[in-house]
């Protein structure tokens, strides 16, 4: 039986500019459709995993910089623009002190309840919680990988280690909603990211493995699967759900504890219709989890969500929907009507049960 039963996933991001405008425009927009509010990743967290190699790898004594971007206007405009990190000699593994992402998280989750109290969200909503897989977070050691991200992932996963603990030591486990986001991980397993080694199956797996059972079993868990929005949707094309499938599948049968929901985005732009992109839906095995589908574009609204969502549904019986991933960067100058062009589309699924 499933603990996650609604119809819409918001998959984080939020356009947005503070934490309050995000828990108050979800509230609005979408406390009757979700089950946990975002808090937006806004400002410096914006840029997603930016903020991992910004804020907690390059500050670190034991990383030297190899290359700054050489993007014209000083900021990576995609992947291969960013900053080039390596550790330095003798360094057996990263240690980091703190993660400020759980530092947001807290004092998001302040605020979350103080909004709560006061009747702007909700009650039996949860707080949504995004953290990056290492393969994300550490994407800027592409100087020396084979030999730097070992010993970087191992830093990362005793800080995660750690810093979960001192997340919950101030949320309340069933408030909770932890998401692991991950795009780096399946474009590293479809093979198409020149600076990374073998082993891409293992820098997903491991995690999973090792990471998500640490989370009590009160905490409400899900995966974002998706190719990454850097700079534009998708990083990668993907042929079909085939990656996604069984990424999800090998989570929810090695996490060491429920899954709760899965996210898996769809496909880019047009290809409604496209049935070989969706087929590999039929192996999918969701257990408990509920299974969200990222099929909600920005270009097509309505009509273009019936035809993702009647493609699919040969091959998935039961299932919510989503943005492809989170919509804080995508197109458009007034991000509130955005998110209510999003409500719109995604209430369409509930008027047609």
């Amino acid at each position: 039986m499933s603990r996650v039963t609604s119809e819409l996933l918001l998959v984080g991001s939020l356009p947005v500019e503070s934490t309050e405008a995000a828990f108050r425009v979800g509230a609005e927009l979408f406390g009757d459709m979700v089950f946990a509010l975002p808090d937006g990743e806004t400002g410096p967290r914006a840029g997603w995993v930016s903020y991992e190699r910004e804020q907690l790898t390059r500050p670190n004594p034991d990383v030297v910089v190899v290359a700054e971007t050489e993007s014209p206007t000083g900021r990576p405009r995609h992947a291969y623009e960013t900053p080039v990190f390596s550790i330095r000699e003798g360094v057996s593994e990263l240690h980091f002190e703190r993660w400020p992402r759980i530092d947001d998280a807290i004092d998001s989750y302040k605020q979350f309840r103080a909004l709560r109290e006061h009747g702007v969200i909700p009650a039996g909503l949860r707080f949504q919680v995004g953290l990056p897989f290492p393969a994300s977070a550490l994407n800027a050691f592409k100087a020396n990988f084979a030999a730097d991200y070992p010993r970087a992932e191992r830093g990362f996963e005793r800080l995660v280690a750690r810093e979960l603990e001192r997340m919950l030591a101030e949320i309340p486990a069933r408030e909770l909603a932890i998401q692991w986001d991950c795009a780096y991980e399946t474009q590293d397993i479809e093979g198409v990211l020149a600076w990374t080694s073998e082993g891409a199956w293992e820098r997903f797996a491991g995690p999973v493995a090792r990471l998500t059972r640490l989370i009590p079993e009160e905490v409400l868990v899900g995966y974002h699967l998706c190719y990454g929005t850097f700079p534009e949707w998708p990083m990668y094309e993907a042929r079909d759900y085939a990656v996604l499938v069984r990424m999800a599948n090998f989570a929810v049968a090695n996490s060491g504890r429920t899954v709760d929901w899965l996210h898996l985005a769809g496909p880019r732009y047009l290809r409604s219709e496209d049935r070989s992109f969706f087929r590999p839906l039929i192996d999918l095995e969701p257990g408990p989890a509920r299974v969200f589908l990222g099929i909600v574009l920005p270009i097509d609204g309505i009509p273009g969500l019936r035809r993702r969502r009647a493609t699919a549904s040969r091959y998935l019986r039961d299932f919510g929907v989503a943005m492809y991933c989170g919509f804080g960067r995508q197109p458009g100058a007034d991000g509130i009507e955005t998110m209510r062009e999003h409500r719109r589309v995604a209430a369409s699924i509930r008027s047609e049960r």
